[in-house]
């Protein structure tokens, strides 16, 4: 069974926020296999469902970005998916607008709702895809909870649609596959 957990903060308010890329690709996905994130437990909501064969579970963590570890620890321990089977989407200063990264295993390099995550599953050997929204030149807070301008959209809309694809091949080829082709 794999998780992909997509990263954000619950509300009308944050929904096209720079902070909420986990949450826009997660419904993306669920979009795209037509499936609705209907359950509502473990400090989130979520969808299981079947791709390739594989068991899947879609997450929206509902506890805010810094408490995000909370939902992935219930969900994980309830499930028994082990950590090499989580998959977190979330935005990352570190990267140019629109680009990807995949990563095996790291340190939270500044992100809240990572570090919660690797706080809460004892282990940086977590995988992720990273969205790049870019540095900012006001206060980081203000700038992860401010929406993109319409040309960072464009380009952050191109790579939520890359993660997607990404996750199909990660569950269909593998991670190291997926990997090769960021």
């Amino acid at each position: 069974m794999y998780l992909f957990v997509g990263l954000g903060n619950p509300g009308s308010n944050y929904q096209n926020t720079r902070h909420n890329m986990g949450f826009q690709v997660i419904d993306k996905l669920a979009k795209k296999w037509n499936i609705d994130l209907n359950k509502d437990d473990f400090h989130g909501i979520y969808a299981k469902t079947k791709f390739n064969n594989e068991d899947v579970i879609l997450l929206k963590p509902l506890t805010f970005m810094n408490l995000s570890g909370q939902s992935v620890m219930e969900l994980s321990y309830f499930y028994k998916i082990p950590n090499e089977n989580i998959v977190v989407i979330f935005d990352d200063m570190d990267t140019p607008v629109g680009k990807l990264r995949l990563r095996e295993k790291g340190s939270a390099g500044g992100h809240n709702g990572m570090k919660s995550i690797i706080q809460m599953q004892h282990s940086e050997e977590i995988k992720r895809i990273k969205i790049g929204i870019g540095r900012p030149a006001i206060p980081v807070v203000d700038y992860v909870l401010s929406a993109p301008n319409s040309e960072e959209r464009k380009l952050i809309d191109q790579a939520q649609d890359k993660a997607v694809t990404l996750i199909e091949e990660i569950l269909t080829k593998g991670f190291h596959y997926a990997l090769s082709r960021c």
